[in-house]
């Protein structure tokens, strides 16, 4: 008979505006705020005040660095069945995955003027480069925590940065852009494990 591939990821979009501290960066918070257990991701808009005692970069925390800005497009997953090395490795999909979606979503003549670097984004923007995200993945006792976000007005970055609306991209149809691209490639990443005979 014909063979059906059974696998979701799950994700979700929050209304609500939260203020990012860093403090989200722990074990269920997804699960709390979407009321269900279990691997998922989930964005958000809200501003972002992370203090140094809140970093989990030890080489921003040991500069006295700070990440800030008046308005962010926030993702933030736990995963409960994968290795920190995994995380990270998947962590620089997801920043290619946003790069290609924003060339998508900005007007061409700043398509070519976005780059990535590891899991950071540059817009080559008219007065010097900009940076448009910050991310870090971490490990708790039962998962891995992943945090990826994007300046949606840059106004109080430590460093010189751009936004969302630089681009004029729409910050929530993006996010649930992302959210399907994320959900369709981690289904698929699960779907191709279980399909293949072993050697």
């Amino acid at each position: 008979g014909e063979l059906f591939f059974m696998s979701a990821f799950a994700t979700a979009f929050l209304t609500e505006k939260i203020t990012y501290s860093g403090r989200e960066l722990a074990p269920h918070w997804v699960s709390g705020k979407r009321n269900a257990f279990g691997s998922a991701l989930v964005a958000f808009c809200g501003p972002c005040m992370v203090a140094t005692e809140e970093l989990v970069d030890l080489e921003d925390s040991r500069v006295g660095a700070t990440i800030q800005a008046r308005e962010m497009l926030h993702f933030l997953g736990e995963n409960f069945s994968e290795t920190l090395e995994l995380a990270i490795a998947r962590q620089r999909l997801f920043a290619a995955i946003v790069l290609d979606a924003l060339r998508s979503a900005s007007p061409a003549a700043e398509r070519l003027r976005l780059s990535r670097e590891g899991d950071d984004i540059y817009w080559e923007a008219p007065a010097g480069r900009k940076k448009m995200s910050v991310s870090i993945v971490t490990v708790s006792p039962v998962s891995t925590l992943f945090h990826f976000a994007l300046n949606i007005d840059a106004e109080g970055a430590p460093v010189a940065a751009a936004g969302l609306n630089d681009l004029g991209v729409a910050p929530e149809a993006f996010a649930r852009e992302i959210l399907g691209l994320w959900a369709t490639e981690i289904s698929a990443q699960e779907i191709a494990r279980a399909k293949v005979l072993p050697r």
